[in-house]
């Protein structure tokens, strides 16, 4: 499947999960084997060998351990507070509609590891941002972010690129 037709199958849902939020629905992409694989498969084009893939709760995790399995590299979970079952480093961070935080074991990663981080959606940043700092925290290198969907009008793009100029922003579809 050509990717342009497997991302076609992302569909809108106005005022979910609050009035004024358009949720970009990947589970039709994701229930489609070609889509999902044609999706994988780009992905795959962006990483490095060698390369350990973070996926960040809960969507990232589906795109980033088929990517990881594709790569034949590790998986790396970055979850929300008080999920990770060993000790942690957390890193809160604002969303467009909140607040959160998210957690990494303090032995995820290492020194001299590189990392590519992967998400869903690239909103205001704020996610992504605080995946960043948390895999710097652990001492490995980030040498690129993910995003399947990116919402152009949070400039959550500009924001990444601002503060973290050495790091590669990638996205399928901008909306």
């Amino acid at each position: 499947m050509h990717i342009d037709d497997a991302l076609s199958l992302i569909r809108e849902i106005p005022d979910y999960p609050k009035p004024g939020i358009r949720f970009l629905d990947i589970t039709p992409l994701l229930s489609n084997p070609q889509a999902f694989n044609a999706v994988t498969m780009r992905f795959a084009s962006y990483a490095e060998p060698g390369t350990l893939v973070a996926g960040v709760e809960a969507r990232g995790f589906i795109l980033a351990s088929a990517l990881s399995h594709q790569l034949q590299s590790g998986f790396i979970p970055i979850r929300k507070a008080g999920k990770l079952p060993f000790v942690t480093f957390s890193e809160s961070y604002g969303l467009e509609y909140g607040s959160d935080t998210l957690e990494i074991h303090i032995d995820a990663v290492t020194a001299g590891d590189k990392v590519l981080i992967v998400d869903d959606v690239l909103a205001t940043g704020g996610t992504i941002a605080a995946a960043i700092e948390l895999v710097r925290r652990c001492g490995a290198e980030v040498v690129g972010v993910l995003a399947l969907l990116e919402i152009g009008v949070l400039s959550g793009r500009a924001f990444l690129e601002g503060k973290y100029p050495d790091i590669t922003v990638s996205t399928l579809v901008v909306s």
